[in-house]
This record gives structure tokens, sequence and C-alpha cells, in this order.
């Protein structure tokens, strides 16, 4: 049988919009939010032969992360549900057959940018969506679709990533750098882990704005049972990793909160720590400073930072700032600036050395990108979006079956856990940290595993279909 014969096509889209608020604030560089709004995609696809399956997508609209602007948050915000259900509407309509990941990349490269372009006519200049919010908008349905594939051919989604069901190779979407193998007659599965472990060490956001013990305690953190401080969060969860949220522009602020966190890491048996600037850095003289001044001063938690991630502006086009020097230090990571395998080639000539992958830039994208990172020497990394509910599956997933340099980062149990109430009744390893890991035994062979049948989630009115 050939592998255009599994096929499918988009036969009917609806989407909901799930309001979130969370239990602390959450500082994204110079923005603090306080609420988030989940997209969630329903699609269900058809193959050759007529058979019928539903997959499940879900983002979180990260405002702040994807659209920093002077424009107020419930523009950006109003923005992108609306350029969601744009997308809902086009791919309901949308009738192209192929493999998700073909589809995915196709939808990508000749109807998203149209779309994009064609919201943006009716918007002034400085409030047009950027393409990173577009991938964002996109993303739910993208996984949805690699859901759904599964589904129906009951089997699991990464199963899927090779020639018996994809009709066009690596060579159809990526290209390699001058000296590098061709990518002709290579598939994702390829690049992939084999036999993943489904039990990955766990990463811990540490807010600008969380207290770290006692003496910064305010009085008006939650009383709901659930940690506030990071001392209790390392003791309650048995966190190994933590991951610090800088501001990028404070140097005596950043170093402090470095060699604080530091100390408490010593104390408490923490073994690694990272460092993310949230794009606001335009000198690596600033990033280069701290890491001297910690490497002098206080070189035990110098060694025990694993890596740096995206200091500086996420547009890489526009800001082709070199880095060797930061790299030079420590393993350097793209984040915001890496929308597709094009900008990771242009980040590794800057002098990145690593990629942190987030399946809401689309589960296509993102393991375009792995593939292209790991066949020219890159490390990876899949970092949160402080992602709740179903989001969290394909997020862990692409972790485990992508060979982190270290686990996966996992937050939404710290700002909205009761969000998520249904689906860690179904997968608690997955919804609650033990031991500074997380669990996903729980998935299902099919698909992304959801099980969603068996979670007791009543969904809002939908938006579409």
């Amino acid at each position: 049988m050939s592998a255009s014969s599994k096929n499918a096509s988009i036969r009917e889209v609806t989407l909901y919009f799930l309001p979130v608020e969370m239990r602390v604030p959450l500082k994204f560089g110079n923005q603090v939010v306080e609420s988030v709004t989940c997209a969630r995609a329903r699609i269900v696809v058809e193959g050759t032969d007529g058979k019928t399956a539903v997959g499940w997508g879900e983002t979180p609209l990260a405002v702040a992360w994807v659209w920093p602007s002077s424009l107020t948050y419930e523009e950006r915000h109003t923005a992108m549900k609306d350029f969601t259900l744009l997308i809902a509407k086009t791919l309901n309509d949308w009738r192209e057959a192929g493999h998700p990941l073909e589809l995915g990349f196709d939808f990508i490269e000749h109807r998203l940018h149209a779309l994009q372009d064609e919201f943006n006519s009716t918007r002034p200049v400085e409030s047009a969506l950027p393409h990173l919010a577009a991938l964002v908008c996109f993303s739910l349905f993208d996984i949805a679709v690699h859901d759904a594939y599964g589904q129906l051919h009951e089997c699991r989604t990464y199963g899927t990533y090779h020639a018996d069901f994809m009709s066009r190779d690596l060579g159809d979407f990526i290209e390699p750098l001058a000296g590098f193998p061709s990518f002709k007659g290579k598939y994702p599965a390829d690049f992939l882990v084999a036999h993943p472990t489904l039990k990955l060490p766990v990463w811990h956001l540490v807010g600008g704005l969380d207290p770290l013990g006692e003496d910064e305690l305010t009085g008006t953190e939650p009383q709901d049972g659930y940690p506030t401080m990071l001392t209790d969060w390392i003791a309650e969860d048995g966190l190994d990793c933590l991951k610090i949220k800088l501001r990028g522009n404070d140097a005596a602020w950043d170093y402090d909160r470095l060699a604080k966190i530091g100390r408490i890491s010593r104390e408490t048996g923490v073994t690694w720590l990272t460092t993310d600037f949230n794009c606001t850095v335009t000198d690596p003289a600033y990033v280069n400073k701290i890491l001297d001044r910690l490497k002098d001063e206080d070189p035990v938690t110098y060694q025990k930072i694993l890596y740096v991630e995206q200091p500086f502006p996420y547009d890489l086009e526009a800001n082709r700032i070199d880095v060797r020097s930061v790299s030079a230090r420590k393993p350097l990571f793209m984040d915001e600036s890496a929308h597709d395998w094009k900008l990771v080639r242009l980040g590794r000539e800057l002098g990145w050395t690593g990629v942190a992958l987030k399946t809401c830039k689309t589960q296509t994208g993102a393991l375009l990108s792995l593939c292209w990172a790991k066949a020219h020497g890159m490390t990876l990394m899949v970092q949160d979006l402080t992602n709740p509910m179903l989001a969290q599956i394909p997020h862990f997933l692409l972790a485990a079956h992508a060979g982190t340099i270290m686990g996966v980062e996992s937050n939404g149990m710290q700002f909205y856990p009761e969000a998520s109430a249904p689906e860690r009744h179904v997968h608690p390893g997955l919804f609650k940290r033990k031991a500074g890991v997380l669990d996903g035994s729980t998935l299902s062979e099919k698909g992304f595993g959801y099980r969603v049948e068996e979670v007791e989630r009543e969904l809002p009115e939908a938006v579409f279909g």
C-alpha cells in the first residue's frame, strides 16, 4: 500500500475559547499577565477510504509572549482570537489531502501568510499581527490534525512520521547547509528518539514576581493549598531543575536574583539552572558581564547553569546580533526567534548553539526545526507556554521524542493547577510533578493519547462549528 493511500483531508472544524484565570501573576518581559485564553480545536479528518476520525488540539493564546507592543493587552488579545476564528473558517473549507506534516507545511507556506496579510490589511500598521502570533493561532488546528491522523490509523501520532505514511520526504520541506548531507530520503522518524521514556525531568519556572522565601512574602499570596514560595515548590514537587526569568534591562537585579536562587539551589539540592531574559537584551555584553561575574564570585551557581535562553530580540532577521561571545560561555538556545528551520539556520550562523522547541509554534514547524537542528549539530530543549489541559500532552510528547538536553519545562500547575483538574484525573503524572518528574505512562496508543472521552470537561459554546 502506498503512502498516498493513507492521506487524509479535513472535513470539519470546531473552535472553542476557554478562559483561564491565573492564581498568581506571571511576568513576561515588561508585562504582567493574570489570565489567558486557551483556544481548543476539534477536527474531523477523512481518509481515502472514507473512514473518519476526530482529533483535538489546544494552545494558550499567549499575547504577551508572541506580541510585545505598546498596544493594550485586550487589543492584541482580541486580534488573536479574531485571527484564530479566521483560520478555523478557512480550514473548514480547505480540502487538500496528505499527511499532517505535509498539510501543515503547505498551509503555513501557502495560506497562513496570505491570511495574515489579508487580516493585517484591515488594521493600522502599528497594530499588525506578527507572524509568531499567527503561528500560535494556527498551532491548535495543526496539532489537532496530527492527533486525528493517528486516530484515523489507530496508532500513535509519532508512529506516522516515516515513509510508510508520508508521500514526501524531508527534502521537500527543508534544505541542508553546504557541506552537510541532503535531507532527501530522510523522514522525521530518522531524527526522533525511537523508544522514548515517558518519564522526564521537569523544569520549574521562577517568575520575576515569584517569592523565593519567607522574606519576599507580601501577605497577598493565594491561600489555596498550593505552594507560593520557591522553597516550598522545591520541597513539594521534588524539583531538580529551575528556569529563572530575568529582566534583561537591570543587571544588578538580574545578578542578585541569580545569586539568591543559586544559594537556594545549593541549600535544597537542586542540580540545574537556566536563565531566560525573554528577548529584552540588545547587547551580548550585558549577558557576558553577568555570567563572568557569577563565574568569579559564585562559581558553583555558574556551573549549575545548563544553558542560556533567548536574551535577544525575537525578530532575528531584523536583529542579526553576533552571539558567539555568549555561546562561548554557555550553550545558547533560540526560543521566540526560532519560528521555523530557516530561522534556526540563520541563528546557527550567528552563533546560537541550541533550539528551544514549542508545540505552540505548530507541531509541524517544531518537527522540521528539530530535524534541521539535529542534522547540523544543535542541541534541543522543549519549553513550556504555561500549557494547561490538553495543551500539556503534545508538549510533553515532543520533549520525549526530541531527545532534549534535559527533560521538559512545565509550569501550568504553578499558575493555574485547577484549570487542568479533569485532565489530571485521567493523567495524574502529567499534571502533578512528583520527585522532579513528569510521567506520561497513562497516555493511550492512539493519536496523542489524550483519552478525551474519559476527561469530564464541559466545554463552552463553540465560537465556530
